[in-house]
């Protein structure tokens, strides 16, 4: 690597530096046939890849450097993402991390919270998770039921959360907690930040049909926090929620790299080809349809991170390319096992079951990161304006509420 600072460095000089750094690190994951269920492996992977990201000048390009990030343009993050697109993506792992607690982090934390959190977690010397869902609360995010209360200088916290992504592995986690149950439930909701290693919070994994375990159920008991890891406004936590989910579906939907990609097209055109059945005209027609609609998905993931560029938070826009992404994973998960024939129903052998799993772990894309039905409403109500659906339980007191699993 050339010894001159990153910030000196012209577009072609900078997008070179890129490529020569990718040619070194990334490099794939090798996992040697193991499935990675919890995905230790990928992570390990990534945060050796982030590490010398950072060593290197190109971790957290846009985030101040005294905060553990490079000062540089939103040009210089755009031309690393578009480098980027043509690597393998060593930082799936760091999806919510980086793409969803960092950004919240950075934009809502106190002084105090920035310099604590920032530079750990733009080195990927510390892992995050998002801790929103409940058993009773799931679409229906505001009826939660985890309940925060203030005792002196801390909170106490006590409730359960599932669905977590990385818990297992993670050193802190965003937390959505019921502040003020006498209001409105939208209205009593704060977020915290929570030590994953605090004493009374239980991290308990589930086993996927797929045969992974990256999704985990939480349960606090009596869990004492410091004050000051309350994160934006007391009972603001809605706002706040709702801020993060944008952030979350701009990840999920739209990556970390940029530019036109058509993996999964790839992907399964070199397969058909393998097998001999590129020929068969109406596999064809399947396979270019996936092809057109990563390609339009591309350009709808440029136009929201331009817009997030312009210093625009994400909207509900990023909706769009949430749900598109699940709606061509679908298609991909029919044709693959298409193409792959009878052998998609076994583990054993063909791609020591990556096909198989693929399909199975497809089936997540259409709850994680809000259903698709929950994302078809956003788009209707928020971006096309349309009639918002009945709400009955508008201006009621929380504590009223027969919801979820609340009892008298």
């Amino acid at each position: 690597m050339s010894d001159v600072a990153v910030d000196a460095l012209s577009e072609d000089e900078f997008r070179a530096r890129c490529r020569e750094f990718l040619d070194e690190h990334a490099v794939g994951f090798q996992l040697d046939g193991d499935a990675d269920s919890g995905g230790l492996k990928r992570l390990e992977a990534g945060r050796t890849f982030q590490n010398a990201l950072a060593d290197n000048g190109l971790a957290g390009l846009t985030y101040p450097k005294e905060l553990g990030g490079q000062g540089l343009s939103k040009d210089h993050e755009r031309w690393w993402r578009e480098e980027y697109a043509d690597y393998p993506n060593m930082t799936f792992e760091f999806t919510i991390s980086h793409g969803m607690c960092l950004p919240m982090l950075a934009e809502y934390g106190t002084d105090d919270q920035k310099s604590a959190y920032l530079a750990d977690n733009i080195r990927g010397d510390k892992i995050w998770c998002q801790m929103f869902s409940e058993p009773g609360a799931g679409s229906d995010v505001a009826s939660l039921q985890t309940r925060a209360i203030r005792d002196g200088d801390t909170w106490v916290l006590n409730g359960q959360k599932v669905w977590t992504t990385l818990a297992h592995v993670s050193d802190y986690g965003v937390v959505i907690a019921r502040t003020d149950p006498e209001v409105a439930k939208h209205a009593g909701i704060s977020m915290f930040v929570v030590p994953m290693d605090a004493e009374g919070v239980e991290v308990r994994p589930i086993n996927q049909i797929d045969g992974g375990s990256h999704f985990n159920e939480i349960f606090f008991t009596d869990v004492s926090i410091p004050a000051e890891n309350l994160l934006g406004d007391l009972n603001n936590g809605w706002n706040m929620a709702t801020a993060m989910l944008m952030y979350e579906r701009v990840a999920i939907g739209s990556g970390a790299t940029a530019g036109i990609k058509h993996d999964r097209a790839d992907s399964l055109i070199e397969e058909a080809t393998k097998r001999g059945l590129i020929d068969n005209a109406t596999l064809r027609q399947k396979l270019m349809k996936i092809y057109i609609k990563e390609t339009c998905h591309s350009m709808v993931s440029m136009r929201t991170r331009a817009e997030m560029q312009a210093g625009k938070t994400p909207g509900p826009g990023g909706s769009i390319g949430k749900l598109f992404s699940t709606l061509i994973m679908n298609e991909v998960r029919d044709v693959s096992m298409e193409i792959v024939g009878a052998s998609g129903v076994a583990w054993e052998g063909d791609h020591g079951g990556s096909w198989q799993r693929a399909a199975l772990t497809g089936l997540q894309g259409g709850i994680a990161g809000g259903t698709n039905e929950i994302q078809k409403n956003i788009i209707g109500d928020r971006v096309l304006g349309l009639p918002r659906d009945i709400s009955v339980d508008k201006g009621i007191p929380f504590k009223d509420l027969k919801v979820g699993t609340q009892i008298d």
